[in-house]
């Protein structure tokens, strides 16, 4: 029997979960499938999964390159004493920023950048570099994509 860090989730949700993190499109007959269930017993069971907040949302993976968005980039951003308010601003209010995490550490934030262009990335980072330091480091392919955490199958 495997040890699941969180003992509310049973093997029949970590069934559904890997399931939906595959495509979280796919229908209730062909989840509950997945799962060795019903179709009524997936769908209480999805619900309570959302009611607890383990979903959090059902959703789409985009290739930015498709898009006209062929650079991603990591940026390390330190805001200058007493910028970090204005700085996070910047970030939010910044489309081509499509995830940003508050860390802790050296730098404050670490950010994802999806640009068409380098002009493009030096106009944002000029934006930036009068209230903070940037490190930047442009992303040549992604190993690991965005995945579940273990979920404690052994």
């Amino acid at each position: 029997m495997a040890i699941l860090p969180n003992p509310e989730i049973d093997d029949i949700d970590q069934r559904m979960l890997e399931a939906l993190a595959g495509d979280a499109r796919m229908s209730l007959k062909e989840l509950a499938q997945a799962a060795g269930l019903s179709s009524p017993s997936a769908a209480e069971r999805l619900r309570r999964l959302q009611e607890r907040g383990v979903i959090t949302a059902f959703t789409i993976d985009i290739d930015p390159a498709a898009l006209g968005y062929p650079l991603q980039a990591i940026v390390r951003i330190r805001p200058l004493p007493g910028q970090l308010h204005v700085v996070e601003r910047l970030i939010k209010e910044t489309p081509q920023f499509v995830e940003c995490d508050k860390v802790t550490g050296d730098d404050c934030f670490i950010a994802r950048l999806v640009v068409p262009s380098m002009g493009e990335l030096d106009a944002i980072l000029d934006r930036i570099v009068e209230k903070a330091e940037t490190n930047t480091s442009m992303i040549k392919a992604s190993p690991v994509k965005r995945r579940l955490p273990p979920l404690g199958r052994v």
